[in-house]
């Protein structure tokens, strides 16, 4: 059955005009527009229901107040409801009502009479909210900031599904990949599909200009307002495709959270600019890889987020691994590239996952004859499961200067564990495995042997024991930030990270291990070298 098609949504015009944005930050400022005031003004029971979709607990506790200008732009821009005319104005006593409409944040009324036909007091006409706008607290390597984020209104809003253009405000993607962005100051960074702006925001705490593209120039509308908004420099906003608006160009740093998601090509299947290329499966997501070699500097980086299919008789992350081979085939190419596959969803689920992203409700035709056309799409190209994860691509500095033989940083896993305590995000941890493979590569197995290695201070052991039995039976090295890597010791391996506190070096260690146990010590460096590199890539021991 092919599905409906459903009516547009008009959307408003976004303008930065700078003393009409100034005044609105002045405002928001005055109102103490925070999340930690806002988290006080309605609970932590209502923040966590407004979360789930509901907003009666905040509406509730929201009544149980008097009005104020904070009241005013919460019952606004995070619930999506109008106010009077009145409540409004004391909101924004700088900026006024009519600049704030005319910035396109605002709808007034156009009725000049209620409903029984009596004149209305200009004072008690409704402003309807045309965006949502919010705060946003995080914290990253540089400390604690917050900014005001623009973006257009929800389903909670709009009682109804969104629409294709719909710009995407603050989600658990975002934080994901601004976490993910590498903490290093560098020169200049390419945000690619920067939808409303946020990760080109984040990126410019660490770089001197950024590059913010995208294909819909409402998303670009709404970033340059954002922008504007922070009282932030330095972001240049291009409209077009991919990485087209930057032919010829190279970059320190790349950062995207590109429009990855599977969508059936099909009529009546809404195509949202927000997370649909306009490709087939997975091809957006092949492209955006296979252009990085091309635009990044000799060392530079680029942190993603992605979709990868699997097919039958074909794992995903070979399929992501072919991608990064033929780019390579055609150019003189030498990448560090990790991945990593964080979940993994099967057709009917990922269907069921962006559909409910989309606003369509489970239980309703529309949602049934959507979830029918994503099947019959994945059953046509033989997708079994969609992977879900994170690129960390390099462009060597040096690549000449490597050690023949030694391999380059070349990783595809699965984590689909809980992560560890990463209160600024997973940046420095990428940061760190990277110079963890450039100290790796320099150094082969006997300059290995001879370094001298120490227990990261985040490491502990487990050890378990059966009753009334002194020897463990299950000892594991666990890593209490980054990825929360937990690693299987036998006794030869806890040991050896027992015993690495910088004094002795690992072929000394090996060596004492070997004479203690009566294991051939030969035998055992063949065991351990290996072990040891992976402890060293993944930050359970560093560098003395």
């Amino acid at each position: 059955m092919t599905p409906a098609a459903r009516p547009a949504h008009r959307l408003p015009t976004i303008t930065t005009e700078p003393a009409a944005v100034a005044a609105i930050a002045a405002d928001l400022e005055a109102a103490g527009f925070t999340v930690e005031r806002l988290d006080s003004l309605w609970g932590a029971e209502a923040a966590a229901s407004l979360h789930r979709g509901s907003r009666v607990a905040a509406l509730r506790a929201l009544g149980a107040r008097d009005s104020s200008p904070l009241a005013t732009l919460a019952t606004l821009f995070v619930l999506g409801l109008p106010v009077s005319r009145a409540h409004a104005a004391v909101a924004f006593p700088t900026a006024g009502v009519d600049r704030v409409a005319a910035a396109g944040l605002l709808r007034t009324d156009s009725s000049s009479a209620d409903d029984s036909g009596l004149p209305l007091d200009p004072a008690d006409a409704l402003v309807h909210p045309t965006v949502d706008l919010r705060p946003y607290a995080f914290v990253d390597d540089l400390g604690a900031d917050s900014w005001w984020i623009v973006s257009d209104l929800g389903e909670l809003a709009l009682g109804t599904a969104l629409g294709e253009e719909h710009v995407l405000g603050i989600g658990g993607a975002t934080t994901t990949l601004s976490g993910l962005q590498v903490p290093v100051p560098v020169h200049r960074v390419l945000d690619l599909g920067t939808g409303c702006g946020i990760q080109a925001i984040h990126a410019r705490r660490f770089a001197d200009e950024v590059v913010a593209t995208d294909i819909s120039r409402r998303a670009l509308d709404i970033a340059r307002f954002n922008v504007a908004l922070n009282g932030l420099d330095g972001i240049e906003f291009r409209l077009g495709s991919l990485f087209e608006p930057v032919a010829g160009e190279r970059f320190d740093r790349i950062v995207s959270n590109p429009p990855f998601v599977i969508t059936p090509r099909r009529e009546g299947v809404p195509s949202y600019e927000y997370r649909d290329g306009g490709m087939v499966g997975d091809a957006l997501v092949a492209t955006v890889l296979r252009g990085l070699g091309e635009h990044l500097e000799p060392g530079g980086t680029a942190q993603l987020l992605g979709n990868w299919e699997y097919h039958w008789g074909s794992d995903g992350l070979d399929r992501v691994r072919s991608w990064f081979a033929e780019a390579e085939a055609g150019a003189d190419s030498d990448l560090d590239v990790w991945v990593v596959e964080r979940e993994r969803e099967d057709p009917p689920a990922y269907a069921e996952t962006w559909i409910r992203d989309g606003g369509t409700k489970p239980g309703s035709a529309e949602f049934d004859d959507l979830v029918d056309a994503w099947l019959d799409d994945f059953r046509d190209r033989r997708v079994t499961g969609v992977g879900f994860g994170y690129v960390v691509v390099r462009r060597p500095a040096h690549a000449d200067e490597r050690p023949g033989g030694t391999p380059r940083l070349r990783r595809f896993e699965r984590v689909p564990e809980v992560l560890g305590s990463n209160p600024a995000g997973l940046g420095a941890t990428v940061a760190r495995v990277l110079d963890a493979a450039d100290w790796l590569a320099a150094h082969d197995d006997e300059a290995l042997g001879a370094a001298h290695l120490r227990v990261a201070g985040d490491v502990t052991e487990e050890r378990f024991y059966w009753p009334g039995n002194d020897d463990p039976t299950v000892m594991t090295l666990v890593q209490g930030g980054g990825f929360g890597r937990r690693v299987d010791a036998d006794t030869a391996l806890a040991a050896f990270a027992g015993a690495c506190d910088g004094e002795l070096s690992v072929r000394a260690i090996i060596g004492a291990i070997a004479q203690i146990t009566g294991v051939d010590e030969d035998a055992l460096v063949a065991d351990l070298l290996p072990r040891a590199r992976d402890l060293v890539l993944d930050g359970l021991l560093l560098p003395a």
